[in-house]
């Protein structure tokens, strides 16, 4: 659906294909009977190593045998066939033939290539010529016996019909006798049929007998017309066959349209015909020589022209007089033509659609009453079911209950069954067993006191006892002991000795002192071995120290490098956040000056509005106030100041105004501070506002003090 599954084994496959030859033996099947003995002989000699030289040729006769069985064809004796082609067959004849091949033919061909795929058989095409081939180039032929060699040749390549059945008789006879089939004159069939299963080869002797009738048969029709029946019965006396047998073989070559043959019972022949003579071809020969016939007289004998042309004329003159009135009565004749079909087909489609109708009322009644009675039958069954189902679980019941009281159920019947009343059976059965029950209880209470009173006998009896083998026990295992502690000093005494002896004669052998020169000796060289891999191992040591300095030192430079890099990174972060904070300082500091923009924008609103409002009130006075004398007037003039306010326009130098003199309205704006609505705006610039117009004292009066310094390029 993933992983493909492992092919089968050889020796699976090799029963498999051992099964499929009986099948198709069994059904008659002799082609594909044929290709499941190949499989199975191509399996056995590939993977069976140990089979024998006569099991390998007893399976490639059964092979051989199993492919001469199949069945031969009109053009597989064609093929083989000198004298045939010469008389009856040619290539335009097997075209023909194969023109004439049926769908029915075609669909065989079909079901047998899927057949043969799905039993794994080499080809797609299975056939006799097919497997023969197969046998020859896969040298099956050399493991076969010499007698079924020649049996091949005669059943293939021999034509000739007259010694045919003479060289093959001593041939079937030989392989009758080695499978142990034998042949009854008036039968000629087997005498045991248990022996021709149980022999594998003797199962093909009868079909090659047809074979081989059939391939007389053909060889017959290639060489004679007309043979006498007398004359075949000699040719086929040798096979032990009757002549029903012939007769039967040969009606079922005529049947496959193999051969075309009659048997003539009256004049005791037998007539052999051509299928090409009775073709359709051959039915138009004689038309066909009557046209050339007719050109070969106009040739030798040809006919007046003028006189034909006459008549011709004359003919197409009638033709073109009489085309109009034909072509309209043509079309006339088209149109009722039409009308015709038109009804034609409206009754058709009328008459379908009624029994349609008809037939689909009539289904639908069906459907119904079957539906019902469908119901019907289910719930008939529904309750037979249930009630058998309560019927069987009832005498279920009864049988536990009399088997639980000890009764017999085997020779009761269903009607005793069913006459036992289930209520009084469970009653029963019920107080029988509460009786049991108290009877084993009290068994059971009478078997506890017994066997109290049992154990408590046995103890009181068995104490002293057990007191007496305690002590004993006690007083062996002392005994034991102090057995063992005896045996143990002396055999500790013993040692000793030996021991004493033994360093005695070793003292006296001087054993020690060559002891410790030899200790000496394997010092010393031990002490050398010693010193030999303390120098391997210091070197070892300066080896790993020198290697040690070196990844030490690699470590150290790519620890400085990687500090090196990471402090070019933090340097670098360092300077990004320093201007990211430049970046944010700047954009508080523009947001800063801008918030202290709207707030001076906002003071110089305000005081400007003041300013407007205190001007509109001192107009408002002015205008209010009525118009001073001449005599005031000239007052003011002398310089005199009685204290009394003088509006600016009035007022002159001697005033003590810091301003210059005039008598115009707007004289007093061109160097002095005050009385114009728009004086304090030419001093200063948009941010300077104002400072550079009229200011007032914390008290709301007029500050004429002048301008306050400022900064502005436009003072």
């Amino acid at each position: 659906p993933g992983v493909n599954a492992p092919p089968p084994k050889a020796k699976i496959m090799a029963a498999y294909y051992e099964k499929l030859t009986n099948l198709f033996w069994v059904s008659e099947n002799y082609l594909f009977h044929a290709f499941a003995w190949y499989k199975y002989y191509s399996l056995c000699k590939e993977y069976n190593r140990s089979m024998s030289a006569e099991t390998r040729s007893m399976q490639a006769s059964a092979v051989l045998l199993a492919a001469l069985c199949i069945p031969t064809s009109h053009a597989d004796i064609v093929k083989n066939s000198k004298t045939g082609s010469k008389r009856a067959v040619n290539m335009s004849g097997s075209d023909r033939l194969a023109i004439q091949s049926t769908a029915e033919d075609d669909i065989a061909k079909e079901k047998m290539a899927r057949m043969a795929t799905l039993l794994g058989f080499h080809t797609r095409e299975p056939s006799r010529e097919a497997i023969l081939s197969e046998i020859w180039a896969r040298n099956i032929m050399d493991d076969v016996p010499q007698y079924l060699r020649e049996l091949y040749i005669i059943l293939e390549e021999t034509t000739d019909p007259l010694d045919m059945v003479e060289k093959a008789n001593p041939l079937l006879e030989k392989l009758r006798a080695e499978t142990g089939v034998t042949v009854d004159s008036s039968s000629s069939t087997t005498t045991d049929d248990e022996d021709e299963d149980d022999n594998t080869l003797a199962r093909y002797v009868k079909p090659l007998t047809n074979v081989l009738i059939l391939k007389l048969i053909f060889n017959l029709s290639a060489a004679y017309h007309t043979i006498s029946l007398d004359h075949v019965k000699k040719l086929t006396s040798g096979l032990g066959i009757t002549f029903e047998q012939m007769e039967k073989s040969i009606v079922l070559s005529t049947q496959s349209k193999a051969l075309s043959v009659r048997i003539d019972h009256r004049a005791g022949c037998i007539r052999f015909g051509n299928p090409a003579l009775e073709s359709d071809e051959m039915r138009g020969q004689l038309s066909t020589l009557a046209k050339r016939l007719a050109a070969t007289c106009t040739v030798l004998s040809p006919p007046d022209v003028g006189s034909i042309l006459t008549e011709r004329a004359a003919l197409y003159q009638n033709v073109r007089s009489t085309l109009e009135s034909e072509h309209i009565a043509t079309l006339e004749r088209k149109v009722i033509i039409e009308k015709r079909k038109e009804e034609a087909e409206r009754q058709v489609q009328e008459r379908l659609r009624e029994e349609e109708r008809q037939r689909k009322a009539e289904e639908l009644a069906r459907k119904a009453e079957e539906g019902r009675r469908l119901a019907r039958e289910q719930k008939l069954r529904e309750r037979e079911k249930l009630q058998k189902i309560q019927e069987e679980m009832d005498a279920m019941e009864k049988k536990r209950y009399l088997t639980a009281m000890g009764r017999s159920v085997e020779n009761m019947t269903a009607e005793e069954l069913r006459e036992v009343d289930t209520a009084a059976l469970a009653k029963e059965h019920a107080e029988k067993a509460s009786k049991k029950k108290e009877e084993a209880e009290r068994k059971v209470k009478e078997a506890a006191k017994q066997l109290d009173y049992l154990v408590r006998a046995v103890r009181i009896e068995e104490l002293p006892r057990i007191k007496e083998a305690y002590e004993a026990k006690v007083k062996e295992d002392r005994e034991r002991y102090e057995q063992e502690v005896v045996e143990k000093a002396k055999k500790a005494k013993e040692q000793w000795e030996t021991d004493v002896k033994e360093k005695k004669i070793l003292n006296e052998c001087s054993v020690f002192n060559y002891t410790n020169q030899f200790e000496s000796k394997l010092m010393a060289a031990r002490k050398i071995v010693h010193e030999k891999l303390c120098k391997v191992e210091d070197e070892r040591a300066e080896l790993e120290a020198e290697k040690g300095k070196l990844v030490r030192a690699r470590k150290r430079k790519q620890d400085e490098e990687r500090r090196k890099k990471e402090e070019e990174e933090r340097e670098t972060r360092e300077a990004e956040e320093e201007a990211e904070r430049q970046r944010q300082a700047e954009i508080a500091e523009q947001r800063r000056l801008r918030e202290e923009e709207a707030e001076r924008k906002r003071q110089a609103e305000v005081a400007r509005m003041n300013e407007q409002r205190e001007r509109e009130e001192r107009e408002r006075q002015e205008r209010a106030q009525p118009p001073p004398s001449s005599s005031d007037l000239d007052s003011s003039k002398g310089g005199s100041s009685s204290g009394k306010y003088i509006p600016p326009s009035r007022r002159g130098p001697g005033t003590g105004s810091s301003g210059p003199s005039g008598g115009s309205r707007w004289g007093d704006r061109a160097g002095g501070f005050g009385g114009g609505r728009y004086e304090g705006r030419s001093g200063g610039d948009r941010n300077d506002r104002g400072t550079g117009g009229p200011h007032y004292s914390d008290r709301g009066g007029r500050d004429d003090s002048g301008p306050r310094p400022t900064n502005s390029r436009w003072n």
